[in-house]
């Protein structure tokens, strides 16, 4: 009896081994476990399906990488104000195109009342110890005054120098002009003092609302400019030594899939990525029309350095699946089987396969949609 029952256990195990999947058709096998799809002669007639064996050659070519798009850093800005105030009034919204210096919001606070009045206090003393300094030292050069009064006065006149300059530099560093500084036109006891942009660009987000308190921790606008910007990819480390020496870097983009974005190679990463063993480049690219967008993704191409003996195919025989490529291998006159491949470098007519074929294989470069297809519908057929 224990006999049987291992026979017929070692029957459905070799079953479950061997099973294939058939399609509607009669035509289309799937097989589980190595993705191979079967199909007649006539599918494969009417459908085209050629196959070529890879080339080995000497190929130059671009590393292509997954990209995108990201704000020079060079030409964006958080603006805030590194003094405690009210918000009064604001000029700008998201959306709106600013120039260097033009007023974005408009603050009042007691503290900015207290250090432009001790800028002009400072400023007063500072004209009338020059004044009476001057005019000692022209006393003391005709030997009408003596020679203490005018060095007190010098001395007096240095100290209220030293002490201005350290109030002129306050006002600077929260944002007033001296014109402004010195303007006692306002009314009210707080001080006024109007928030500029520090560079010309695009408003991207505004944090504040009138009436609202901020201080030096506060961002109140982001602005950026797009005139330049950075397009970053990951490479892998094995792939460093292709990128000496160049420098150009080309992007491309389904968004403008007839236009090629020509900039250059800035920045190479020193440190490898623990989890995914890549660097991270980065290509400076023009963008006077502002037609590359931060967080656009596209495709980053860099020239790399002759490769000998590459093992290269036509580009239509890759299938992209999310980043990754595979290729359908004819392993006989009705057979093709799904391989999983790493690509190299590509020249834009053909790549360059790093692992996973061999010049023996035969691989699929016309068809290879409906074999994806077959083996799509075996996928999703069901159990029979």
């Amino acid at each position: 009896m224990k006999r049987t029952i291992l026979f017929f256990v070692a029957i459905l195990i070799i079953c479950s081994a061997c099973k294939q999947k058939i399609g509607n058709d009669g035509q289309s096998l799937k097989d589980e476990n190595t993705q191979r799809v079967i199909l007649s002669h006539q599918s494969i007639t009417e459908m085209g399906i050629e196959s070529v064996n890879p080339a080995v050659e000497s190929f130059n070519g671009f590393l292509t990488e997954p990209a995108r798009i990201l704000t020079n850093q060079d030409n964006e800005a958080l603006v805030g104000s590194f003094i405690k105030g009210k918000v009064k009034k604001v000029f700008v919204n998201p959306g709106s195109y600013v120039t260097t210096g033009q007023e974005l919001m408009e603050l009042e606070g007691l503290e900015i009342g207290e250090i432009r009045s001790a800028y002009q206090k400072a400023k007063a003393n500072l004209d009338f110890t020059e004044t009476t300094y001057k005019r000692q030292k022209s006393l003391s050069e005709q030997n009408v005054s003596s020679q203490k009064t005018y060095l007190e006065a010098k001395a007096e006149y240095e100290k209220a120098l030293a002490d201005f300059q350290a109030e002129d530099e306050k006002i600077h560093s929260i944002g007033l002009t001296d014109e402004e500084a010195l303007n006692n036109s306002t009314s009210h006891s707080a001080g006024r003092l109007i928030v500029k942009a520090p560079i010309t660009g695009l408003v991207i987000e505004r944090s504040v609302v009138i009436g609202q308190l901020v201080d030096d921790n506060s961002t109140a606008f982001r602005i950026i400019n797009t005139s330049t910007v950075w397009a970053e990819a990951q490479i892998y480390e094995k792939d460093v030594p292709r990128l000496e020496g160049n420098s150009e870097a080309f992007f491309t983009s389904a968004i403008y899939p007839n236009e090629i974005f020509k900039g250059s190679l800035k920045f190479i990463s020193q440190v490898v990525d623990e989890k995914t063993r890549t660097i991270s480049i980065r290509a400076f690219f023009n963008n006077d029309k502002n037609r590359l967008k931060p967080q656009m993704f596209g495709e980053l191409k860099i020239p790399v350095t002759k490769t000998n003996n590459a093992v290269t195919i036509p580009n239509e025989t890759l299938v992209n699946d999310n980043g990754k490529y595979y290729v359908f291998i004819q392993v006989n006159d009705s057979t093709f089987e799904k391989r999983d491949i790493e690509t190299g470098i590509s020249n834009g007519t053909k790549t360059e396969i790093k692992k996973g074929l061999s010049v023996k294989d035969k691989v699929v470069t016309k068809g290879a949609f409906y074999i994806k297809s077959e083996l799509m519908k075996s996928s999703f057929g069901g159990e029979e």
